[in-house]
Order: C-alpha cells, then sequence, then structure tokens
C-alpha cells in the first residue's frame, strides 16, 4: 500500500496538490486501510437480489402490464371512487383462493360485500375478514350483539395487519384504504409501512393495498393508478324489483391502469398504461 500524502510539500509553508486520480486512489486506500471500515464491502460487489415471484392479479391485461404482483413485497392500487380498484381487489382475491392460498382482507371502512365477492369467485373457505371500526357487544338487556364505533379504526387496522404479517401463513393480505379520508390515510407513518415490508421481504406473501391516493410511498415496489372511464348501458337494463350487487353496477366499467413505480428487472421507461374492462362472471 503507498504511503504517499495526499498533498506534496514542495517547500515549507507550500502546499502542492496532487491529481485529482492520483487522490482518490489514495483515499480508498487509507479508507480500505483503516479498522472499523475493513469490512465495508463496496457497492459493486454486492450480490443482486433475485427477482421476486410473480403471481397473477385476476386480470390478464394487469398481468401483461406488470408482470403480476411480486410476492414478498407490497403492491398498491390508487384510485378515486368508482375507478375500478374494488373490481381489482375482487379479482385478485379471487385468484388467490382460486390457488388455494389463505387470504386476508382488513376491511377498515367496511365497505366489503361479501355477495360481490361471491359473484367474482372468492372461496369464502380460504379467507378471513377483518371488519375494523367496529367492535362487538352484548347487551345485557336484549341478549344480542350491538355495533359501537370506535374512535380509530386505522391504528386497529395497523395493528390487526402486524399481526397478521407477523403470523405468517398467508398468501395475500390486502388492506383497503379506498373509503378512508385521504387526510386520514396519509397520516400513516413511513415506519409503519417499512415494518410491514421488512415482514413479509423473505416470504412469499403479496402485500396489497386500495388507496384513493399513493400513502405507501417508497416502500411500494409496484404502483398502479387506476381511473374509470365509463359505465356500461347494463345498470339501465335492471328491472325495478331487482337487487342488484356492487359488483353488477360496475360491469362493464373501462378502467385506465397507469404504472407509476416498479422496481422489478422489466421497470419501465417511463410511465406505461393499459385498458380493461370489469366483468362479473
Amino acid at each position: 500500500m503507498s504511503s504517499l500524502p495526499l498533498v506534496s510539500t514542495a517547500a515549507p509553508g507550500r502546499f502542492v496538490p496532487v491529481a485529482a486520480s492520483a487522490r482518490s486512489m489514495l483515499i480508498l486506500e487509507r479508507l480500505a486501510a483503516m479498522p472499523k471500515l475493513a469490512g465495508v464491502t463496496p457497492a459493486s460487489r454486492l450480490e443482486v437480489r433475485a427477482s421476486p415471484q410473480m403471481v397473477s392479479s385476476g386480470i390478464r391485461e394487469l398481468d401483461a402490464l406488470t408482470g403480476g404482483l411480486p410476492r414478498g413485497c407490497l403492491t398498491e392500487i390508487c384510485g378515486p371512487a368508482s375507478s375500478g380498484r374494488t373490481s381489482i381487489l375482487l379479482a385478485t382475491l379471487s385468484a388467490a383462493t382460486q390457488r388455494q392460498e389463505i387470504c386476508a382482507l382488513v376491511d377498515i371502512s367496511d365497505a366489503f360485500n361479501p355477495r360481490s365477492a361471491a359473484a367474482a369467485g372468492v372461496n369464502f373457505e380460504k379467507m378471513l375478514w377483518v371488519r375494523c371500526g367496529m367492535r362487538l357487544q352484548k347487551s345485557p338487556q336484549r341478549h344480542r350483539v350491538t355495533e359501537n364505533k370506535i374512535e380509530k379504526p386505522v391504528e386497529q387496522a395497523l395493528q390487526v395487519t402486524d399481526l397478521l404479517l407477523q403470523s405468517g401463513g398467508f398468501g395475500l393480505v390486502i388492506i383497503d384504504l379506498g373509503d378512508t379520508p385521504l387526510k386520514m390515510a396519509r397520516r400513516i407513518p413511513l415506519t409503519s409501512w417499512f415494518r410491514f415490508q421488512r415482514a413479509i421481504e423473505h416470504t412469499a406473501t403479496v402485500l396489497f393495498v386500495i388507496s384513493q391516493a399513493p400513502c405507501a410511498r417508497t416502500c411500494a415496489s409496484l404502483l398502479l393508478k387506476v381511473s374509470g372511464k365509463k359505465l356500461s348501458a347494463f345498470s339501465s337494463q335492471l328491472s325495478a324489483e331487482t337487487s342488484p350487487t356492487h359488483a353488477q353496477f360496475l360491469d362493464g366499467l373501462q378502467v385506465q391502469g397507469e404504472l407509476l413505480r416498479s422496481r422489478l428487472e422489466r421497470k419501465p421507461a417511463g410511465s406505461v398504461a393499459t385498458a380493461f374492462a370489469t366483468k362479473v362472471g
């Protein structure tokens, strides 16, 4: 190892700088000789992390755009009301339960419709439905169950999600923030999303978040924005005596999906989009 100084002294009190390239090499050599930095691996020698396993989202067009949903990663779908996000949720849940995977839905605003899920092909025997914001208590007078609102359903949802991810065994965990006020959803600290991501990093779990606007920020490995364009004339054909499900109203909705972020190998050079029509099977 060279012992040359970073500067040379041509005369007392006068310093002559060494060439830039030589200076860089000397700095690296001296840093490598420091005991505290001896075990540091340069970035150029770090191993490339293997690409995560991809699973189908249940929608062919989305799979063609993103390659599917990555396991061990956080995927976020954001969009306003009537944008098709619920249809994507049901399609993803249906595809996962049909693969015989155990799924969990953390429903913060109690917006999940079992009839719509049944129409989409969800297998309820493989699904855990966690309804946040409600606390069941027995009334001593009427001996029946009453529902009392609790003040912080979002905090309850974060605690439940943490327990689900730490317990393991779930192929898909969904957090539905779609009907949660945006101001409240954005108050979720980044540390919570980071903890969730670390909990599933080396597992086969897909963490799936539905929201109005991006909330997980940089913790989301895949971020997709959806927007509904138009409805078909299906709803006008329903008779007044028919009681349609939520999924039936969305049948024929033209959904535009835009890929905003992807940390996979197939990361696009720019934002790319796809379109599909929701359909109840």
